[in-house]
């Protein structure tokens, strides 16, 4: 037993140390419950809605919008049906003609600039409620960003987006979401082809040298045939000169 304890002690030792070596390179230095954000490439904020029948926005969650950074952001969007209350307040709202209001916080979609992400107020856009209610809960929002990604704007619209007086029911049409969802960047604009048309007064150049009679003048090229013409218009007006003369002569004859 004596010679078996220090086997004993060197077997616990080597399973104590691959548990601890797990741990630390588990772990990476968080806590057990720590949010794990940093590891994941995109991030989740709030999207919000209000439809009130005094028109005073009263905002609340309609659902999470989960942004996923890089060189193309992709965003996925997770909604919360509407109860039976909002069901309900949502149609008193379309019959007062009121308004269906969006809106998202202003946030980088960046992955490497996800810590600037804190709130600068909020992008708002807003529908009516009857196109809202007539369409089913179906629209389209739009995520607008600038060049670096960070969120100016925001935009929705129904599908269809006019409002008819058509009747829906509340517990088949006005319960879940049918949202199409998508990030509008910036596109840069074609540049001047300067190059290309440097190329072609090249190309125009050369030819005129290659072929100096292109270099005449219009009179140059076409003098055989002003010549002539001048020459006419010439005799022609000296006939005529010559012609009245003669006649005012022979009146002041006959005067006489």
């Amino acid at each position: 037993m004596a010679r078996l304890l220090p086997f004993k002690i060197a077997v616990v030792s080597t399973v104590l140390l691959f548990v601890c070596t797990s741990f630390v390179c588990c772990n990476n230095g968080r806590r057990v419950g720590d949010v794990l954000d940093t590891e994941f490439s995109g991030f989740s904020v709030p999207l919000e809605h209000s439809f009130e029948v005094d028109d005073v926005a009263k905002f609340r969650v309609r659902g999470a919008l989960m942004l996923k950074a890089g060189r193309e952001p992709s965003v996925s969007l997770s909604q919360n049906q509407l109860s039976e209350e909002d069901r309900t307040k949502l149609k008193e709202v379309a019959a007062v003609d009121g308004l269906y209001r969006v809106r998202v916080p202003r946030v980088f979609l960046q992955a490497d600039r996800q810590t600037e992400r804190q709130m600068d107020g909020y992008l708002t856009a807003f529908v009516r409620a009857c196109a809202m209610v007539e369409s089913h809960l179906s629209d389209v929002i739009a995520l607008h960003t600038d060049v670096s990604g960070y969120l100016i704007g925001v935009s929705i619209v129904t599908l269809p987006g006019a409002c008819r007086g058509t009747e829906v029911e509340d517990e088949v049409d006005l319960e879940v979401f049918n949202t199409t969802l998508s990030i509008m960047a910036p596109v840069n604009a074609p540049g001047p082809e300067t190059a290309l048309f440097l190329e072609r007064m090249e190309q125009e150049s050369e030819k005129k040298g290659k072929n100096p009679q292109e270099q005449k003048s219009f009179f140059a090229k076409y003098w055989m045939y002003i010549v002539p013409l001048v020459l006419f218009l010439m005799m022609s007006g000296a006939q005529d000169q010559s012609g009245g003369g003669a006649g005012g002569g022979a009146a002041n004859g006959g005067g006489r």
